[in-house]
């Protein structure tokens, strides 16, 4: 009855019948497909609506269920599609028609008419949407037609070259080619599109795509070379760089040993002018194959790309390259097959490098927590480079030094995967982890100040921390993992940290200080949200900056038409879980943008779709991970943490507030390392640490500095001081054992402070002089 109903809805505009896609559950796939001819036969504006509706209807639902389609109805949908096309200003769409070819149930039907009709009909239109449809369709009709659709498709000699692949490819092959003009490269997936691994277990496109990179990286040499003329951002034509992705993305999917010669020769290739000027060969390029490195990254990959960020002249690159290169390294970390391989790069087993430079003078490259060349004549150290090697060895001196860079690069990339791995709870099998971490010379100065644990029995795991004692004796299949202070009671927390700080060991990044936010009994009882970082107000600018460094994803704020808020995303766990944290524009506070935060969010993927999830049911980790990102954006761009903020108002009231709140978990870490730190300062008998402050005793008059905002009140009036003193030189005599900005900034006020009667700027000895008129209380 419903299959009848909706075959007359079709054809008979005298009929309506009101349908919805949900509606046709009824209809078996074989009704289904027999409908979908007449359903694209329909043109919105020759039928009532209620035929309109239906097509849709049958449209959607065809293209949720797929179903199998009889030839006969595979040459009357090309034919409604050719009928479709004589009405449509931009083309039809040749995806159905493709889809059908798919899904056909017998040997396909004499297509040739349809097919050229298509094919001239598209080929008039300005634009090519789906290339590889349109040549598999083109391959229906004639070779006229198919030397058209060549001569638009290959568009430079690379495009050209892909073609002659496709020529060669089977009917079957180049429907699974097809799948490429369904893939936006620009947009980030929910999920990876299956048509890269499809394409990669296709043995002539594995062959194509190293001949079209190593093309492509030959093309980049000779621009630089002069051997090619230079034209800015001409390098390669946009067909070229859509090709050249797609087999980026194959490449780097199977992890090539070929790829890492040609990404280094290609990215700076193309990221620097071979004149002076200012531009690029290609900045399309550039970004697509960083891109393509975002969804299949690999640590080769990602020093390329550092390259071609330093080596680029042009202004706006650097950033945009950052901008990507923070989602490289997140996805990295979660790619756990490839993420921590290093190359050895000539360093012996103790992570020394020595190269002769004549007349008794060798270079030597050491590496401890970070890169460093020295230079020794006759054996002995010296200072700089000698004179004998800078006269006639200049190109050494410029060799080892990239070096230092490539390694310095190569180490923080490493560090970043491994904290990217964090909220992904990775494991490693520990004969593999030994040789390739924590004996490897590049890798050992990383991974051995940081804390690991093994695992000794079926759900028992012992932590060790490499750089302090030998390393387990274990068996290779053993399981090895990073240490998260979120798995550890409080008293082991205390004894890690208290280890690292009494052996001055410096962590690549905040590992046992680390903050863990377990759930509240507030957001038990808002179930689905958290406003835990609600209701604060920042500096917009900053804290977009971070989004990016930390991996999430936003869009750009501001007073104009849906810029006034958005949800930054930032997906975890291979892709598994998704948190939101909401923000909205305020206004501008001079030339600063201000924003507000709201809630955060978390959904889960089920069947390939984000689903809102209780924050109850959010993995502990998980959970952890993102809310530290989200107070790390909090704390440090709230207008709280200004000292130079002088807007009256609401804004103002709340700078009065935050600046002196309770302690947020970032802030608690803070003031449990200053419990640790202080004791070793000389300072120490004038501090004291009192709930949220950290107190600090003067010769003129006592100060408290808050450990979240380092906002400083004087006693006995609580009037305000605003310092904002160069934290030079801190590092040099205090030991940190963790990278903090506002920690530094602390310590640095409190020594200040601690000898104000040697204060010598003006301002500040006015402002603790002054307890009395216009100074600001709290």
């Amino acid at each position: 009855m419903l299959y009848d109903d909706l075959a007359r809805a079709l054809t008979d505009a005298a009929f309506e019948l009101d349908v919805r896609s949900a509606d046709l559950a009824g209809l078996t796939d074989e009704q289904l497909g027999e409908l979908l001819p007449d359903a694209h036969r329909v043109h919105h504006a020759m039928v009532p609506p209620a035929t309109w509706r239906a097509a849709l209807a049958v449209r959607n639902a065809a293209d949720e269920r797929r179903p199998r389609v009889t030839p006969d109805a595979c040459r009357r949908l090309f034919e409604a599609l050719v009928a479709q096309s004589r009405h449509s200003e931009f083309g039809v769409s040749l995806v159905p028609g493709v889809a059908a070819l798919v899904r056909c149930t017998g040997d396909w039907p004499d297509l040739s008419g349809p097919a050229r009709a298509l094919t001239e009909s598209l080929l008039e239109k300005q634009g090519v949407a789906h290339p590889y449809s349109l040549f598999l369709v083109a391959t229906l009709a004639d070779e006229a037609t198919l030397r058209a659709v060549a001569d638009r498709l290959g568009e430079g000699s690379i495009a050209m070259a892909e073609l002659d692949v496709l020529t060669g490819l089977t009917p079957a092959e180049r429907t699974v080619m097809t799948e490429l003009d369904l893939v936006n490269t620009y947009q980030e997936p929910e999920s990876t599109p299956q048509v890269w691994q499809k394409l990669a277990d296709l043995p002539p496109y594995v062959d194509f795509t190293r001949r079209a990179l190593e093309a492509a990286a030959d093309r980049a040499d000779g621009i630089r070379s002069g051997e090619l003329p230079y034209r800015a951002d001409k390098a390669f034509t946009a067909r070229e760089v859509a090709v050249l992705g797609q087999a980026a993305r194959v490449a780097l999917l199977r992890d090539e040993d070929w790829l890492p010669d040609v990404y280094e020769r290609l990215l700076p290739g193309v990221a620097v002018a071979p004149t002076a000027a200012r531009t690029v060969p290609s900045q399309a390029l550039l970004y697509e194959l960083v891109r393509a490195a975002k969804e299949f990254p690999t640590p080769e990959a990602v020093t390329a790309i550092r390259t071609a960020r330093s080596v680029t002249r042009h202004a706006g690159v650097p950033k945009q390259l950052d901008k990507l290169l923070k989602k490289v390294e997140a996805a990295l970390a979660q790619r756990t097959q490839v993420a921590l391989r290093l190359p050895r790069l000539g360093f012996d087993d103790e992570g020394v490098l020595r190269r002769p430079a004549g007349e008794g003078c060798t270079a030597v490259v050491t590496v401890t927590e970070t890169a460093g060349l020295t230079w020794e004549k006759d054996g002995r150290p010296v200072r700089g480079v000698p004179a004998p090697v800078r006269r006639d060895h200049g190109d050494l001196v410029k060799e080892l030094r990239d070096l230092v860079k490539r390694v310095d690069i190569q180490l923080a990339t490493l560090a970043r995967a491994l904290e990217g791995g964090l909220p992904v709870d990775t494991v490693h099998r520990f004969g593999r982890w030994r040789t390739e971490l924590a004996e490897h010379p590049l890798a050992r100065p990383v991974v051995g100040r940081l804390i690991w644990e093994i695992e000794t029995a079926p759900g028992a795991w012992r932590p060790f921390l490499p750089a302090t004692e030998n390393l387990p004796d274990a068996p290779d299949d053993a399981s090895v993992r990073l240490w998260h202070p979120i798995r550890a009671d409080a008293e082991t927390v205390r004894a890690w940290r208290d280890r690292l700080v009494d052996g001055e060991l410096r962590q690549p990044f905040k590992q046992a200080f680390r903050e863990i936010y377990r759930l509240t009994p507030a957001e038990e009882e808002t179930r689905l949200h958290s406003n835990r970082f609600a209701a604060h107000l920042v500096h917009y600018r900053r804290m977009r900056g971070l989004f990016r460094a930390r991996g999430w994803t936003s869009r750009l704020l501001g007073p104009w038409d849906g810029g006034d808020g958005d949800e930054a995303t930032r997906t975890l766990v291979a892709g598994g879980w998704r948190a939101r944290f909401s923000h909205a524009f305020v206004d501008w506070a001079d030339d600063d943008p201000v924003a507000s935060t709201d809630r955060v969010r978390f959904d889960r993927r089920v069947d390939g779709r984000w689903r809102e999830a209780p924050l109850a049911e959010v993995p502990s980790l998980v959970f952890s991970e993102a809310m530290r990102d989200v107070d790390l954006f909090v704390g440090v761009t709230s207008i709280a943490a200004d000292p130079d903020w002088t807007e009256q108002g609401p804004a103002r009231a709340y700078w009065e507030r935050a600046g002196f709140a309770d302690l947020t978990e970032t802030a608690e870490a803070r003031r449990d390392a200053l419990t640790r730190i202080l004791p070793r300062l000389k300072i120490a008998d004038r501090c004291t640490l009192h709930d949220r402050f950290l107190v600090v005793r003067g010769d003129l008059r006592t100060y408290r500095i808050h450990l979240g905002s380092a906002n400083i009140l004087m006693d006995p009036d609580d009037s305000y001081l605003c310092i904002v003193p160069s934290r030079a030189g801190i590092r040099a005599r205090i030991f940190l054992p963790f990278e903090d900005d506002r920690l530094s900034l602390i310590l640095s006020k409190a020594m200040l402070l601690a000898a104000d009667s040697e204060i010598t700027d003006g301002s500040i000895r006015a402002q603790i002089a002054n307890s009395g008129d216009g100074a600001t209380r709290f």
